[in-house]
């Protein structure tokens, strides 16, 4: 199988499709973004890293970063950590607050905005808001292979100052007893998190340790790569999980700027970033670059 052949073709059709998706422009640092880049890497399961276009240009990984901070919680605090979060797709937007009434404040996973909240928040129950984002920073930095990853200033303070729905969360969560540090001092930490900055090709190499090869990266324990990728599968895409399950066939993390993590059990670690994002707030060009992928190479979880 030609695998760079397959991401030529990728890219020239990507790069000729006329209807991009829209940049998360409730984020202004992100508004800015140039909706025309793409980009997507490859690691393969012999360690051979494949690009094409905009792979050396770095964006905020956004939510994409909820993989790394759940691997580090589960580290930490073990199953503890679903008295807390759910395990259950969503079915409602990203940052909806509907859930939470009905369900007393425990949020349904921990990649919707609520339940990475609370993620965020367990672990700082055992190490201050710095020392958190330090031990965040260098678990990416050891999954990548690569000590040029740092938190965008510029994006966390955006965010901070556009952040109403998210504090709205996070109160109504203290509320119900969910949430155990004040609400500033969690969201200051998930913000920074948010606004981690990655290129195409350094996301697809932090993502190897979830792939299930013995060469890979051991950051954490077979049986809990096994479960983190059964969530990105059922809850990785919001809203739109089901239907990425369905066009793709992959475990995948995707995040508002425009980056998604995919992997293919065994086989490979794959990224790819394209700003312009659909209805559910996933990358559209992303999305449908990784079909294509899963199409062309016949990778999926379901044979």
């Amino acid at each position: 199988m030609d695998i760079a052949a397959i991401l030529k073709e990728i890219d020239a059709a990507m790069r000729l499709s006329p209807n991009r998706g829209r940049v998360a422009d409730y984020i202004p640092e992100l508004a800015a973004v140039d909706p025309g880049q793409f980009a997507m890497s490859i690691v393969l399961a012999d360690g051979t890293q494949l690009s094409v276009g905009d792979a050396e240009v770095p964006f905020s990984i956004q939510s994409v970063s909820k993989v790394f901070a759940l691997a580090l919680a589960l580290g930490r605090l073990g199953d503890r950590l679903w008295d807390r979060v759910g395990r259950e797709p969503s079915g409602l937007a990203f940052n909806s607050i509907l859930q939470l009434e009905h369900e007393r404040g425990l949020p349904r996973n921990p990649f919707i905005n609520a339940g990475a909240i609370v993620v965020t928040d367990a672990v700082l129950s055992t190490h201050a808001p710095r020392e958190y984002l330090g031990e965040l920073l260098r678990f990416i930095r050891t999954a990548a292979g690569d000590d040029d990853i740092h938190i965008n200033q510029g994006v966390a303070r955006s965010e901070t100052e556009t952040g109403n729905r998210n504090f709205a969360l996070a109160h109504y969560m203290r509320a119900f007893g969910n949430l155990t540090n004040a609400p500033e001092l969690t969201l200051g930490a998930y913000f920074h998190q948010c606004a981690v900055e990655m290129t195409c090709a350094q996301l697809a190499r932090a993502g190897r340790f979830l792939m299930g090869v013995p060469d890979m990266p051991r950051l954490v324990s077979p049986e809990r790569v096994r479960r983190i990728n059964a969530l990105m599968m059922t809850c990785g895409h919001y809203d739109g999980s089901g239907d990425f399950a369905y066009r793709v066939g992959l475990p995948g993390k995707s995040g508002v700027g425009g980056g998604i993590l995919v992997i293919a059990p065994g086989r490979a670690s794959i990224a790819v970033w394209s700003p312009g994002l659909n209805e559910q707030g996933n990358s559209k060009l992303g999305t449908e670059a990784v079909e294509m992928l899963a199409r062309q190479t016949g990778w999926s979880v379901f044979g």
